[in-house]
């Protein structure tokens, strides 16, 4: 018995691997040509955009400088948070060579559904609050917290998570091109001393329940048989309430 077990598990394993190799190219591959899809969205017409790849409060960041005919025409960067309310996300925003907002797509989430989902619909408020603007000249942070960024109704997280990202990618625009540090992004979470982590604040708890309920509120419900360029700094070529899970 322990020997066929064994064996089913090898050939599972096996399954497994193979199934990885198959699907990992063409997985990179897509996710390359959303990646350059987002370039051409983002950016007005360019001959060049040439990549600078930077670090930011550990993540990676991409500044992408487009130039035409020899003149920067935009910069493009893709930015990542990890404060959504389902973790990770990223954006390609695309700035004008002054340093305002031109455009924001979402590359990828996993956002709830109706909610946190919206950052990636057409003329959001989340982008709203950003296009044609200079984050540098904005205080960078939801309504709730004081800023000028209308947030997502009953997304409250995602909102600050998406100012986050944004900040992140203004900050990586002016380092890359030596342009100065960045802003800050007042994201409703409580940064710890000497780390680049942050602590939920007594506000984040609040939004943290709130969502849970907005997700439980949406979610379909299962039958069962019972019942059922001034520079801004960020912590770092697009009102309702959120809640953690």
């Amino acid at each position: 018995m322990v020997l066929v077990l064994g064996g089913i598990s090898l050939v599972a394993s096996a399954g497994v691997g193979f199934v990885y190799k198959v699907t990992k190219d063409p997985i990179a591959q897509a996710a390359e040509a959303n990646k350059k899809a987002a370039l051409g969205e983002v950016l007005p017409a360019f001959d060049e955009a040439v990549p600078d790849s930077l670090t930011l409060d550990g993540l990676p960041v991409i500044v992408y400088t487009a130039t035409a005919s020899g003149e920067i025409v935009g910069y493009a960067v893709e930015t990542a948070t990890m404060s959504g309310f389902s973790g990770r996300f990223d954006l390609m925003v695309g700035f004008e060579p002054d340093g305002r907002v031109r455009a924001v797509k979402v590359l990828q989430h996993a956002e709830t559904p109706g909610l946190g989902s919206k950052m990636a619909d057409a003329g959001n408020v989340l982008f709203a609050s950003f296009d044609g603007r200079n984050p540098g000249e904005m205080n960078l942070a939801v309504r709730k917290d004081g800023g000028d960024v209308d947030a997502l109704t009953a997304a409250t997280i995602t909102s600050r998570a998406y100012v986050d990202a944004v900040a992140r990618a203004f900050n990586a625009m002016m380092e890359s091109n030596g342009l100065g540090t960045g802003v800050d992004a007042a994201t409703g979470a409580t940064a710890q001393a000497g780390t680049g982590s942050t602590a939920p604040s007594v506000t984040d708890s609040t939004d943290t329940t709130a969502q849970a309920a907005s997700e439980a509120a949406t979610a379909p419900t299962k039958t069962t048989e019972s019942a059922r360029p001034q520079i801004v700094s960020c912590s770092i070529a697009n009102d309702g309430k959120e809640t953690k899970k």
